[in-house]
């Protein structure tokens, strides 16, 4: 099958992605050739055109973290009722084309009726914000949480999986963006706020639940001081060393250091990092843990109990635009690459 591809050859500004036309090959055995119907950007993408995506493959290479399509053609091993359905599917790298080979026991079924754009926005987000909300901090009903970047794609999603399950939710956006994170059922705080510690603490006197860090840098600190007793820290970004020189890794194992310590204090609380990728040589029970999740989240897509942001739909085409955008900081959600 022709596909369209967008390449990243190297440390580039977002003018210098590249566009790319070639002949994919047959699937192999336990493959799928996915027709792309919507890929993300996500902040993974932007550290990676920055070389400071923790564990990047080489350039060059086709970005996309996650995608959503129809099954074109199926390889041998794989059965051939999936030919025609759509799915969705965590790739990390990949997804920015028109077609893409995909193993097919990492597909998860897209429900009938559910736009691909909308699926695409709770792909990769929803999968974190379930897991980090479900499996790692294990928020109670009734419980409080912090979210940084409420009006962000992870945060919006996982701001709207908490209020579903009954827990309260503070969050931090700019103020341009304070309606739309009411609006999902969240209390905002200015993120620029030189006072947001002491006011996120008067929201909450005994501390939180669970707070939910993508900021890292100095700041997470703050973070830490806000869980309560029982109550669980989850970093999954490093948002504040973005643009820092130097080693890409050295700011990433430095928070891996500090949670790691905070994790091991017998203080009654809890700290870690977020990693989609984290069991993957299990590779069977990586996949199962991931398809059970995001059906989970496509249920409730699929029911109306969550909402999907999508911020942008940009021609697959006009990657570089999306990437701009996506990274302005002034849109809520998801922006969405449409091939």
């Amino acid at each position: 099958m022709h596909a369209t591809e967008i390449v990243l050859p190297g440390i580039v500004e977002p003018a210098g992605l590249r566009v790319r036309d070639r002949e994919l090959p047959a699937p192999g055995a336990g493959q799928a050739l996915v027709r792309v119907e919507a890929s993300g950007v996500s902040f993974a993408e932007q550290q990676m055109r920055r070389g400071k995506y923790y564990d990047q493959p080489k350039f060059p290479f086709v970005p996309g973290y996650d995608l959503v399509g129809r099954v074109e053609r199926v390889g041998p091993g794989v059965d051939g009722a999936l030919a025609g359905t759509r799915v969705a599917a965590v790739t990390k790298i990949g997804g920015w084309a028109t077609a893409a080979l995909v193993d097919a026991g990492d597909l998860v079924p897209v429900p009938d009726g559910v736009d691909p754009a909308a699926a695409e926005t709770v792909v990769v987000n929803g999968v974190t914000a379930w897991q980090m909300l479900h499996r790692m901090a294990r928020v109670p009903r009734g419980g409080t949480i912090l979210v940084l970047g409420a009006n962000g794609g992870v945060g919006s999603t996982l701001v709207q999986l908490a209020r579903h399950a009954g827990i309260r939710v503070v969050g931090t956006a700019s103020p341009r963006h304070h309606a739309a994170v009411r609006a999902l059922g969240a209390e905002p705080i200015d993120y620029q706020d030189p006072q947001l510690p002491a006011k996120a603490r008067a929201l909450a006197p005994d501390g939180y639940d669970g707070v939910f860090d993508h900021v890292g840098g100095p700041g997470i600190l703050e973070s830490w001081r806000l869980v309560r007793r029982g109550g669980a820290l989850v970093s999954y970004g490093s948002a504040a060393t973005r643009d820092v020189a130097g080693n890409p890794r050295l700011p990433v194992l430095t928070l891996f250091g500090r949670l790691l310590w905070w994790n091991l204090a017998p203080n009654g609380r809890r700290a870690g990092f977020y990693n989609l990728w984290a069991g993957r040589r299990r590779r069977a029970a990586f996949q199962a843990r991931l398809r059970e999740d995001l059906t989970n989240v496509f249920a409730l897509l699929a029911a109306g109990s969550l909402t999907a942001q999508v911020a942008a739909r940009v021609p697959l085409r006009e990657a570089a635009e999306a990437v701009r955008l996506a990274e302005s900081g002034t849109v809520a959600g998801k922006v969405v690459l449409i091939p």
